[in-house]
């Protein structure tokens, strides 16, 4: 357990994520950080009012300054804007990337040496926008991607074969968005490859779901998008720091060298323990496999190409 856990962003995906931290009971206490006056405070004290039902005694605080946050030992980045109709991918970059630099000032500020994890989007280019402005190294600025996009295709692959999610293992890679690359050769229901128990068309159809996951959430909800499963997946990664569990999951990360990259962001295996990103994993990749990475990352290029900090 930590002391201190701050959440930036009461958003949908913030505040579901305080009360996923507060009930694991992974710090004494949960600071929910927002801009917007009473909404971190009113969630804050709800969620605590839950931890007698619940059955968790941390402590939920709500805050629109980073006075409470300071001497977090790990932070959470949600805060940003939702694309808006009319607003263009480079707009939508541009503004998020002011909003996460701002945020980054103020952790470096209140806790030089914490565990930062991203979340908003776009990720990569944030998780960039983060490391370069807090100036922390790597393994202590994380993004939260492929946990998400690997429960979506994990998902869908139950559903078609009929199993438990629990007995599909599988690892969705690159950069979050049209571009993830689901390793096809590293998918398995309890170690029996998927190709031998579902035809390549099916497969590539659930490849293509999964790609399109966050999409299909927001046709349904129209004004909103998901935060159950992306607040799941943040969660995971939390606990695999704090527990120092040494846990391999699919993540953001910086890369310097590996895979062939540099500079960049990108969704890879990660070992995440007690000091944050302890060990890239370098997979072997098919060749269609390696171009569809390499691909994924000239499209996070791209987006970071709009970004002036």
């Amino acid at each position: 357990m930590l002391n201190k856990i701050t959440v930036v962003g009461a958003g949908n995906v913030g505040a579901t994520l305080s009360q996923r931290l507060a009930e694991r009971e992974l710090a004494r206490e949960i600071v929910l950080v927002d801009v917007v006056e009473g909404i971190p405070q009113g969630k804050a004290l709800d969620q605590w009012e839950s931890g007698p039902i619940e059955g968790f005694d941390t402590r939920v605080i709500g805050a629109n300054d980073y006075g409470p946050a300071k001497g977090s030992e790990l932070f959470v980045v949600t805060a940003g804007v939702a694309r808006k109709p009319g607003m263009s991918r480079d707009d939508l970059v541009k503004t998020n990337a002011g909003i996460v630099k701002s945020v980054s000032e103020e952790i470096k500020r209140a806790s030089p040496g914490a565990i930062v994890i991203v979340v908003s989007n776009p990720l990569d280019v944030m998780c960039w926008v983060a490391k370069q402005v807090t100036g922390f190294p790597r393994e202590r600025v994380i993004g939260m991607a492929g946990v998400l996009d690997t429960a979506r295709y994990r998902t869908f692959l139950a559903e078609a074969l009929k199993v438990s999610v629990e007995d599909i293992q599988a690892m969705v890679l690159g950069g979050h968005g049209d571009t993830m690359v689901p390793l096809i050769s590293y998918t398995t229901v309890s170690g029996i490859p998927v190709t031998q128990l579902m035809d390549r068309k099916r497969l590539d159809a659930i490849v293509q779901r999964t790609r399109d996951g966050g999409a299909e959430i927001v046709q349904h909800l129209k004004t909103g998008s998901a935060y159950y499963a992306p607040s799941a997946a943040t969660a995971e990664m939390v606990e695999a720091i704090v527990k120092d569990k040494h846990r391999v999951l699919p993540c953001s990360a910086y890369l310097e060298g590996e895979y062939g990259l540099s500079g960049i962001y990108l969704g890879v295996p990660c070992k995440l323990g007690a000091m944050g990103l302890e060990q890239i994993i370098e997979v072997e990749l098919s060749a269609e496999e390696k171009a569809a990475l390499h691909k994924s990352a000239e499209a996070v290029r791209q987006t970071m190409a709009a970004v002036t900090l």
